[in-house]
């Protein structure tokens, strides 16, 4: 008789994505839908996509040791984190909303500054298709407009005025 019996395998939580498609009912009622949201870096007169941000591992991000107070950080670069929400409509596919996060990246010494609720708080309002880019400066306006155009040029043809003059 063996006294020691195989121990069933537990699953890994899986992060439930839900389609807006669907009208959900109970269990994962509210929960938040990430189907139609991308992130891209910021970081200097550069602009990226990142999907690593959706899950605070972008590029700029991974073996930084985050605090929430800024003067822990103080070699630190700025860098953002760029929300994008697409809309579809029958007049096209459009940015929706687009919001930027803040951030301060030392890579040298690993260390960052950020504050995690602000960045999600900015992910729902780009989910809520706001326009939050205050803060930018013209260098990464102009960055990100640029990052926006050359990923659909069409897509920023049918966004609202609020988006092109945020960025203008």
């Amino acid at each position: 008789m063996d006294s020691h019996k195989e121990e069933p395998k537990k699953k890994p939580a899986a992060l439930n994505i839900v389609s807006t498609k669907v009208n959900h009912k109970g269990f994962g009622a509210g929960s938040i839908d990430l189907s139609n949201v991308s992130s891209l870096i910021l970081d200097g007169d550069e602009a990226y996509l990142d999907m690593g941000a959706l899950h605070a591992k972008s590029q700029v991000e991974k073996r930084i040791k985050f605090s929430t107070n800024k003067e822990d950080v103080p070699d630190g670069r700025r860098c953002w984190i760029v929300w994008v929400a697409v809309d579809r409509s029958p007049e096209g596919t459009s940015y929706g909303g687009v919001t930027a996060c803040e951030m301060l990246i030392d890579t040298e010494a690993r260390k960052g500054w950020k504050i995690l609720a602000d960045h999600v708080n900015r992910m729902d309002a780009a989910m809520k298709r706001k326009i939050m880019v205050e803060g930018l400066d013209e260098t990464e306006k102009s960055a990100l407009r640029k990052a926006l155009i050359e990923h659909n040029e069409e897509w920023w043809n049918h966004s609202s005025e609020e988006l092109k003059q945020a960025l203008a």
